[in-house]
C-alpha cells in the first residue's frame, strides 16, 4: 500500500505541480477565455431573464430561434477551429506566412456560410420555428426573432474569425475586451428596447434582435480596428492569398473538414433533440432553454480550459515537442476530472437559487430544477470529454477521430434516447434530458483508450507547409 501511496504522490506531483510555466501559460491563455465566456453566458442569462418577463411563449420563441443559430455558429465554430489548429501549430513552428494564408481561407470561407444561413433565416423564418415547434404563438414570436437577428451572422463570423485566431498566438486578452464591449452594448440596448425605456417603443423579441444585431457589429468594427491598427501578423490581406496552391487548399480541407463536420453534427444533433424536446411541449423548451442558459455560466472554465489545451498543445506539437506536448494532455486530463467534479458540486448547491431569477410557471420550475440536478451528476464526465475532444485532440492534430467518436455517440446513443424518451415512453422533459446524457459515459472509455495510444499526436504543419510556396 505504501509504494502505491508513493507512486500516486510522484505521479500527482509530476502532472500537477511541477511545471510552473505551464500554469502561466494555462492562465495567460485561459483566464480571458474564461472571463469572456462567462460574460456573454450571464448576457444569456439577463436576456433570458429580460425575455421571462413578458412570458413563457417569449422565452420559447428565443429559444427556439436559438436552436437554428446554434447550428450556424458551431458551423462558424468548426471553419474558425479547424483553422486554429494550423494557426497554433504553424504558430510554435514560426511559420507566420502560412498563419496569413490560414486565416485568409478561413475568414473567406465563413463569410460565405454565414451569407447561406443568413438568407435561409430572413427568407423561411416561420419555416425553420416550425420545425421546433408547432404552437402559433412561438412560430410567430420565433419568426420575428430570427428574421432580424440573421442580420447579424456576418459580423459574428469575421468577429469571431480574428478572435479565435488572435487566441491561438498567444492573446486572448484583446478578444476578451472587444467581447466586453459588444457584451455591455447588448445589455442596455436589451434593457431599452425590450421594455421601451427612454422613449423607445417597447419591442419585445424584436427588440432583443435588433439588440443583437448592434452589438454584433460594434464587435466586429472594433476589433477589426484594432488588429489592422497593430498591423500585425492577422492583418490579412488580398496579397495573402497569393501562392496559395490548389493541394494547399486540399491539405487544409482534409484539417479543417473533420472539425466543421464535428461541429456541425453536434450542432445538428441539438437541434433534433430539440425537436423531441419540442413536441412535449412549450413548457418543456422553456425549461430547456432556461437550464441551457444556467449551464453555459458553468462551462465557461471548461470551455475556457479546453481552448487553452488546443492552443499550448499545438504549440509544442508545432515545435517539435512532442513528448512535452504528452505531458501536457494528461496534465489537462487530471485537471479536467478536478474541474467537472468542482463545477457539479457548485451547480447542484446553487440550483435553486439561479432558478429564482425566472418568471416561470411551478412546472417549468420543478422540470428546470431536476435538469439542474441531473446536469451536476453527469458534469465530471461532460468535462473530460470536452477537453480531451475539443482541446488535446484538436491541439493534437487528431480532430478525425474526435469527430468520428462524437458523431457515433451522439447520433446512436444520445439523440434515439432523447426520442425514445419522448415519444416511446412519455416520460417527463428532465428524464427525457438525463436519458440523452448516457453518451457521455461512452465517450469517457473512449478517449482515455486515445489518450492511453498516443495516436492523437500528428504534426500537420510540416506535412502542409512543406507543400505551399
Amino acid at each position: 500500500m505504501n509504494n502505491y501511496f508513493k507512486a500516486f504522490k510522484k505521479y500527482t506531483y509530476k502532472y500537477l505541480f511541477s511545471d510552473k510555466t505551464f500554469y502561466k501559460k494555462l492562465w495567460t491563455l485561459a483566464l480571458p477565455i474564461i472571463i469572456q465566456n462567462f460574460m456573454s453566458s450571464f448576457l444569456n442569462i439577463i436576456d433570458t431573464v429580460m425575455i421571462g418577463q413578458v412570458g413563457e411563449i417569449q422565452i420559447a420563441a428565443v429559444g427556439v430561434a436559438n436552436q437554428y443559430f446554434l447550428l450556424y455558429f458551431l458551423v462558424i465554430i468548426g471553419i474558425h477551429s479547424g483553422s486554429s489548429v494550423l494557426i497554433s501549430q504553424y504558430w510554435g513552428k514560426g511559420d507566420k506566412e502560412h498563419i496569413r494564408k490560414v486565416q485568409s481561407v478561413s475568414l473567406i470561407v465563413s463569410f460565405l456560410a454565414s451569407i447561406i444561413f443568413a438568407i435561409a433565416a430572413f427568407v423561411f423564418p416561420e419555416k425553420i420555428i416550425a420545425i421546433f415547434n408547432k404552437e402559433a404563438l412561438v412560430i410567430s414570436e420565433g419568426g420575428k426573432y430570427l428574421r432580424i437577428v440573421c442580420l447579424s451572422y456576418v459580423f459574428t463570423a469575421i468577429g469571431l474569425g480574428y478572435a479565435m485566431a488572435s487566441r491561438s498566438i498567444g492573446n486572448a486578452f484583446m478578444p476578451m475586451v472587444v467581447s466586453g464591449i459588444a457584451i455591455v452594448c447588448n445589455t442596455v440596448l436589451n434593457y431599452i428596447l425590450i421594455f421601451g425605456k427612454l422613449g423607445a417603443p417597447a419591442m419585445g423579441v424584436e427588440g432583443a434582435a435588433i439588440a443583437t444585431v448592434i452589438a454584433r457589429l460594434v464587435e466586429v468594427v472594433v476589433i477589426i480596428f484594432y488588429i489592422y491598427g497593430q498591423n500585425g501578423i492577422l492583418a490579412v490581406r488580398l496579397k495573402d492569398l497569393s501562392g496559395i496552391t490548389r493541394e494547399f487548399l486540399l491539405k487544409m480541407f482534409r484539417i479543417v473538414l473533420p472539425v466543421v463536420l464535428n461541429e456541425g453534427f453536434w450542432a445538428l444533433g441539438s437541434v433534433v433533440r430539440s425537436i423531441a424536446y419540442g413536441r412535449i411541449g412549450s413548457h418543456a423548451m422553456a425549461a430547456v432553454q432556461i437550464c441551457n442558459t444556467v449551464q453555459n455560466l458553468f462551462n465557461v472554465a471548461v470551455f475556457g480550459m479546453a481552448a487553452a489545451a488546443s492552443v499550448m498543445i499545438g504549440h509544442k506539437i508545432g515545435e517539435g515537442e512532442e513528448k512535452q506536448g504528452q505531458e501536457y494532455a494528461w496534465r489537462f486530463t487530471i485537471l479536467s476530472w478536478i474541474t467537472g467534479l468542482i463545477l457539479g458540486l457548485i451547480l447542484a448547491i446553487t440550483a435553486k437559487f439561479t432558478l429564482s431569477f425566472f418568471n416561470v410557471s411551478a412546472e417549468v420550475y420543478k422540470s428546470a430544477l431536476w435538469m439542474q440536478y441531473m446536469t451536476a451528476i453527469i458534469m465530471i464526465f461532460r468535462v473530460f470529454a470536452i477537453v480531451l475532444a475539443i482541446g488535446v485532440l484538436r491541439g493534437g492534430g487528431d480532430a478525425r477521430f474526435a469527430f468520428i467518436s462524437e458523431s457515433i455517440t451522439m447520433w446512436f446513443i444520445g439523440v434515439p434516447l432523447a426520442f425514445i424518451g419522448a415519444f416511446a415512453l412519455h416520460l417527463p422533459i428532465h428524464l427525457v434530458v438525463a436519458l440523452s446524457t448516457i453518451e457521455e459515459l461512452i465517450k469517457v472509455y473512449i478517449f482515455m483508450k486515445r489518450l492511453i495510444s498516443k495516436k492523437w499526436i500528428n504534426n500537420l504543419v510540416h506535412d502542409v507547409g512543406a507543400n505551399v510556396a
